[in-house]
Formats: structure tokens, sequence, C-alpha cells
């Protein structure tokens, strides 16, 4: 595991690399952001950007959706996989944030998880990027797969336990936007078939590209 400064270090560079840590996801409002999160599952963030114009623009209030049938919402979600659960979701959870919440996004985890179709990675993103929740941790496949090569976390593939070893080691005002810098290093750098290693600014931190020079 990593030293407190080398942890910084890490913070440090990628805050260099990507200035703008934001969401890769594109909204308006609150809602808006969680239902792109609940597209995002199994699909990427580019094709839900692409998708998510269109479904708004037909449904424009958390009203409008939540008096709809899920059967509507399926056509302008379809290129985003598991069509109908995640319409499904969207419009149940539009009834209850209507009913349960005044229309508003929740702020706590325990309201978040009641939400149908929202598990910890979208409740941790919307922690941090509706209501600024320090320490939140958003453990995505880059988060995993990152921390996990330069051994800020033991490797493990749980998101469950990622979200705890790096609660554990960053500094909570720090955690959310390392997480979105994470998903962008991933896509520019670090990629899953082919990382680029030689060009990555945290080769003098990372576990695996040390591995592979002492190979």
């Amino acid at each position: 595991m990593k030293s407190p400064t080398e942890v910084a270090a890490i913070v440090q560079t990628l805050k260099d690399c990507y200035p703008d840590g934001i969401c890769s996801l594109q909204y308006q409002k609150d809602y808006e952001l969680l239902f792109a999160t609940r597209l995002s599952a199994q699909c990427t963030d580019e094709r839900v950007n692409q998708v998510t114009p269109a479904l708004f623009a037909r449904f424009p209030t958390l009203e409008d959706l939540a008096q709809a049938e899920p059967a509507q919402v399926e056509p302008y979600i379809h290129s985003c996989g598991f069509f109908r659960a995640k319409a499904k979701d969207i419009v149940l959870a539009s009834r209850m944030l209507l009913s349960e919440y005044g229309g508003k996004v929740p702020g706590t985890m325990e309201e978040l998880l009641t939400l149908p179709g929202v598990g910890r990675k979208t409740a941790n993103l919307i922690l941090g990027d509706v209501h600024h929740t320090p320490g939140v941790v958003v453990a995505d496949t880059h988060c995993i797969r990152i921390t996990g090569l330069l051994g800020l976390t033991d490797g493990t593939k749980d998101p469950g336990k990622v979200e705890k070893q790096l609660r554990a080691c960053l500094p909570p005002e720090e955690s959310n936007d390392f997480c979105h810098r994470l998903v962008l290093h991933g896509r520019a750098v670090c990629r899953a078939r082919k990382p680029d290693c030689p060009n990555c600014a945290l080769r003098p931190w990372c576990d695996h590209f040390q591995k592979q020079q002492g190979e």
C-alpha cells in the first residue's frame, strides 16, 4: 500500500494532468445525472450523452417522467442496453422522488439507496457531484482497475472493498474529483487493453510499471 506522501503525489499529478475533475456525463438538473448514471450501467458515457438529450426533451420535467409508462421511455434509451429494466427504474424513481422526497434528489446514502436502480456507485456519484459530500468514492471500472495497478488498493475487483480502501487513504476533499480524473486517465492513457505506460505521468508510483521494469 502507498504512503501518505505517495498518495499525495498521485493525487497532485492527476490534478496537473486533468485540472477539470468533472463527471463525463452531461446533465442540466440533479435528477438528470441520477438517471444518466443509471443508463451508464454496462454502457459507455459517450453513448449515454448521445441518448439523454432526446429523452429529456421528450420528458422535460420530473413530473413528465413520473406520469410516463416505461414503454414510452424505452425507445429513447434502447441503444443503452437493458433498456426495459432501466426505463422501469427511471419511471419508478421519478415517482418516488416526487412522493417521498418532494421532487429533490436526496442527500444521504441511505435515502439514495431506496430509489429503484440506485446502488452505491450511483449514490456516491450523486453525493459527490450534486451534494458535494467529502470522502465519497465512485468505484467504477476505471477506478477499480487503475487503483489496483497503482497499488492504492490490494487489487480486489470488489467495488465495496475498493471504496473502503480508497476512503482510508485519500484526502476526503479530493476523493470525488480523484475518481473523475481516473476515468479521464483510463480513457486517455491507462487503457484497459493497451495501457500507454511509457507516457504515463503516474509511472513513478505505479506498482504495475515498477514490476514490469523489474522483469
